[in-house]
């Protein structure tokens, strides 16, 4: 379902990434581990484009993944990434930070968003958060 071939990275001199492969299949679940600074997120931000690899393919159901923006933006409407920090707008509270890209992209009311948000939430224990 998922295929990425020689996925290169470096920071002037330093080489985080270096042709590094991957195949994942329908279904499957991967994890990715190692020490920190070994480039696991680095890795992950090429893969969804959020930082430019030296070098890399990624196809996705077979289609090469190209990075154009209007491409990727599709794209980024049926993927996720969960980030190591907590990446909230400040200025929004954690309901409104959960519904903004379905309304925005998905075209989805507000109140339908708030509640799949609230769904969500109280899926993993956090709907008294929704407010803060």
């Amino acid at each position: 379902m998922i295929s990425c071939i020689s996925i290169t990275k470096k920071f002037n001199n330093l080489e985080v990434l270096k042709g590094i492969d991957l195949d994942i299949a329908p279904s499957e679940v991967v994890v990715i581990i190692g020490p920190s600074g070994s480039g696991k997120s680095t890795f992950l931000r090429c893969m969804n484009y959020l930082d430019a690899a030296d070098f890399e393919t990624i196809t996705i159901n077979g289609k090469v993944v190209e990075s154009k923006e209007s491409s990727l933006n599709k794209l980024r409407q049926e993927i996720g990434m969960v980030f190591q920090q907590f990446n909230l707008f400040p200025h929004m509270t954690v309901i409104e930070n959960i519904i903004e890209a379905p309304v925005l992209l998905k075209k989805m009311t507000k109140d339908q968003a708030k509640k799949k948000g609230s769904e969500l939430l109280k899926k993993v224990g956090l709907e008294e958060k929704a407010n803060e």
